[in-house]
């Protein structure tokens, strides 16, 4: 090993040595951030409730159960709530939130939660797309599409193939984005080093199952059911005073 390769581990380990140094001092003084979806406290608890709208036009809602094993995976202060929207004809979509507190370990990819469920992701038909939003102003909300397959048996004991559409996005107090390397990797090191704040990522999550050939309209549904919902729940973008 020459000098000049002495001299570049030494300036590189310095760095990383450095940086390690600085994020560690920022993570000790930290600031937990503000949610950008509309929460309020539960007694005695370090978890926050998720008010997502109980009614909106056409659909009736119900909580489900938080299912007691997805909670004892997330972190302690991890806030969590799914709510089912169900309309008059029988279409119907799950939504969920998942709050991250000071662990971020508490967002993951949603691919593990799916595969885990038995459904199969077509990366073909899979996308990212826009979803044209009319409150609190006008814009467009950036979104994950998946599509999924799965078999599925009816109660009468036939088998048959199910088609799953799940759209999802993340946001925190000022921003929401569909790229959760963008969030992850970046605007939460550079914010937790410049301001010493942690943001509050939360993850926001839309699912219909359909039969195959119904994917079109039924994500047509979903952005009416998204457009409708979403203002009523999520603080960004927020409007002007």
């Amino acid at each position: 090993m020459n000098r000049q390769t002495l001299v570049l581990t030494f300036v590189v380990l310095a760095l990383i040595s450095a940086a390690a140094g600085l994020l560690g001092h920022a993570k000790a003084h930290q600031q937990l951030g503000e949610p950008g979806v509309k929460t309020r406290p539960l007694p005695n608890r370090k978890n926050l409730e998720i008010l997502l709208p109980e009614t909106t036009p056409g659909y009736t809602s119900e909580i489900l159960t938080n299912s007691e094993q997805v909670l004892t995976i997330l972190p302690a202060d991890s806030s969590f709530r799914v709510r089912l929207y169900r309309a008059d004809d029988g279409f119907f979509s799950q939504v969920s939130v998942v709050l991250m507190g000071s662990d971020r370990s508490s967002i993951h990819k949603p691919q593990i939660c799916l595969t885990g469920q038995g459904w199969a992701i077509d990366n073909h038909f899979s996308d990212v797309e826009t979803i044209p939003m009319s409150r609190p102003v006008t814009y467009d909300l950036p979104v994950n599409k998946l599509i999924a397959t799965k078999q599925v048996t009816t109660p009468d004991g036939q088998v048959q193939t199910a088609r799953g559409l799940y759209v999802y996005w993340f946001v925190d107090a000022d921003r929401c984005t569909a790229n959760s390397w963008e969030w992850m990797t970046w605007w939460v090191p550079r914010d937790l080093l410049l301001n010493g704040i942690l943001e509050r990522w939360a993850y926001i999550s839309y699912f219909c199952a359909c039969a195959p050939g119904q994917e079109a309209e039924t994500y047509e549904r979903m952005k009416k059911l998204i457009a409708a919902t979403v203002p009523e729940f999520q603080l960004v973008p927020r409007a002007a005073k």
